[in-house]
């Protein structure tokens, strides 16, 4: 019988036999015990604006942890365990006083630092209250932002200080925002999604040329359309920065560096209008809130009664919550650029190539610090001295004259 294959076509490539497909683990696992989940334990993390610590508790998952944000009525902001030490139910529903939170089940009353200070129910409201301590995590207040440490007590270093939030003009302020997802208007508090997403993102500058400013519409500053003809990543003292060139047509060069700042915070200059020759004026910290979750915080300067930090992103008169899903699909941004890749990304199937050399290095500088935390060490940007303790970032828009770059 005749061989009816003989002389076919045969497709080649197709998707079928391909293997299994896995995500790198090391990265996206952030909880306790987890390569990653310790180094980030090693920072402080902001978890909710200064405004939203109130004295109704709050709910908040961090590093694959969920905790309760409250602040007593003497005004001090406390980070508990959200089961009782007693019998289990949860502080969301205890009652916030003068020295702390007072549990609705049985009374039982802990300070900001998880200190049993009443057992109403027992002799002497407590004969050995004094060893009772409901787990807790310390916290502190900057730029408008709630902090906490999840890490090792002995290991606490000092609260960063960033030089751009502190050198501050007489007619600046500072004003904080909760992000979320990257919507452009703050519509979406939890981005569902891994954290990798958008940490990859910071130190892409190639996706602001094609997905921000050619391929559907201008979503960010006009000047954007021009292709960087030079792009350079290098490691700075506090993490990985990309330096993109931009030939304006006018006699000017624009060099454009951005910065990822380990663990992972960013900050990414003026993106908005018509650019200016100026430093960053912010910085942004993505909150891995589990494996599969993150929100974001950013914190800038203002001139002073200015009333947001920025003004929601324009797509074609339509902010992003208004558009239809239609409209998505034609005038797709950085939410759905991420949130294509899936919950977690899975990483086996990327092809990197010389345009994500920055993707690379930032990889590599976060699994080498995980190494170095594991063997006892110090991450980078952690320090125990306030001498010491401000990170000077680099980033910036640039102009310079092109005559004088040649």
């Amino acid at each position: 019988m005749a061989d009816i294959r003989v002389g076919r076509k045969i497709d080649k490539g197709t998707g079928y036999g391909r293997p299994p497909q896995h995500y790198d683990d090391e990265l996206v696992h952030v909880g306790p015990g987890t390569p990653c989940g310790e180094m980030m334990r090693r920072y402080w993390h902001p978890i909710a604006l200064s405004e939203q610590a109130t004295t109704r508790p709050r709910k908040i998952k961090l590093l694959g942890e969920d905790l309760i944000l409250f602040r007593d009525r003497k005004g001090r902001p406390g980070l508990l365990y959200p089961r009782c030490m007693h019998r289990g139910t949860t502080l969301f529903y205890g009652k916030v006083e003068d020295e702390g939170i007072r549990c609705c089940y049985h009374g039982w009353l802990f300070g900001v630092d998880g200190t049993c200070l009443d057992q109403p129910c027992e002799p002497e409201h407590g004969l050995h209250r004094d060893v009772a301590r409901q787990p807790w995590y310390p916290v502190e207040e900057r730029y408008g932002l709630v902090f906490a440490y999840l890490g090792p007590a002995e290991k606490k270093p000092i609260l960063p200080r960033y030089d751009i939030l502190e050198e501050l003009e007489p007619n600046q302020d500072i004003m904080a925002r909760q992000m979320g997802a990257q919507t452009g208007d703050g519509t979406m508090p939890t981005a569902p999604y891994s954290w990798v997403h958008l940490n990859d993102n910071v130190i892409d500058p190639y996706h602001v040329y094609v997905l921000h400013s050619t391929f559907s519409n201008v979503q960010f500053s006009h000047q954007f359309i021009v292709k960087p003809h030079q792009v350079d990543f290098f490691q700075s003292e506090v993490g990985i920065c990309y330096s993109a060139v931009r030939d304006m047509g006018d006699g000017r060069l624009l060099d454009r560096v951005s910065s990822f700042i380990m663990p992972c915070i960013m900050s990414v200059p003026d993106t908005r209008g018509d650019l200016q020759h100026r430093r960053s004026s912010r910085i942004g910290w993505i909150v891995p809130m589990d494996d599969e979750a993150f929100t974001t915080f950013t914190a800038g300067t203002i001139t002073k009664g200015e009333k947001q930090l920025f003004s929601p992103l324009d797509f074609n008169g339509k902010t992003w919550a208004q558009m239809t899903e239609a409209e998505h699909q034609d005038t797709p941004g950085d939410y759905e650029a991420q949130a294509g890749q899936g919950t977690i990304s899975l990483h086996s199937e990327e092809h990197l190539a010389q345009s994500d050399r920055g993707i690379v290095m930032m990889r590599r500088l976060l699994k080498e610090q995980m190494k170095l935390v594991a063997a006892g060490g110090d991450p980078i940007n952690v320090a125990y001295d306030l001498s010491k303790a401000t990170i000077k970032v680099p980033s910036g828009n640039f102009f310079r004259k092109k005559e004088a770059a040649e």
